[in-house]
């Protein structure tokens, strides 16, 4: 991706935890039937091979499954917060006027040959870590032997999985770190007005742009 050194993110820890956090990647493969896209939810293995691993799983009916099988490489493209800035927060539109809009965002890519898996234990282990690592968080949370084993065998039966071994990860956290001080002080209070949706893009600009007291 475009990577201006303003806004280059490549902390291994850093990206890792945007992934964690934003764990609906964009699959994208490239191979005879040409571009195939999915959207599906990942884990991150970060202490497996040189850059971490990516495990999640796709429909056994979706095509994408077999392309995978024959290409050398996919990307998988996350987003973390994201929004629209508009210029009337920057001091500068009162000094002098010479302001447009623009699009904050945090994104991470990553890049890696496919490895697509039919064991069922393995499954069973990749659908109780995804199933833990979001109910975990909730007051009752449901666990995968909450539901009758013959029922869950029959679902693992209709997915396959997918392991990608990075091998290329890049990030670009583009939080106003290229304004000066006034105007990103102002992109952080109006993004606050907004209300809650609002607040992590908020805070991920005034962590980036050092804002005082913000």
């Amino acid at each position: 991706m475009y990577q201006p050194a303003a806004f280059t993110e490549d902390r291994p820890d850093v990206l890792h935890d945007l992934i964690r956090t934003h764990p609906l990647g964009l699959l994208v493969s490239a191979g005879a039937q040409g571009l195939i896209a999915d959207s599906i939810p990942f884990l991150m293995y970060a202490d497996e091979g040189e850059f971490g691993t990516l495990r999640g799983h796709l429909a056994r009916a979706n095509p994408h499954g077999p392309a995978l099988r024959d290409v050398d490489d996919c990307l998988v493209a996350f987003t973390g917060p994201q929004g629209y800035i508009t210029p009337s927060w920057y001091a500068a539109k009162a000094e002098h006027g010479k302001v447009v809009p623009t699009w904050n965002y945090a994104a991470v890519h990553v890049w890696g040959k496919p490895r697509v898996i039919d064991d069922a234990a393995w499954l069973r282990r990749l659908v109780g870590d995804l199933t833990n690592s979001q109910e975990l968080r909730l007051r009752a949370p449901w666990a995968v032997e909450d539901a009758p084993e013959d029922f869950i065998d029959g679902m693992l039966r209709a997915i396959v999985g997918v392991e990608i071994p990075i091998r290329r990860i890049e990030g670009k956290f583009k939080m106003s770190q290229n304004r000066a001080m006034p105007d990103r002080v102002g992109v952080v209070n109006g993004l606050r007005e907004l209300g809650p949706d609002s607040e992590a893009l908020a805070a991920l600009v005034a962590q980036r742009g050092d804002v005082p007291d913000a």
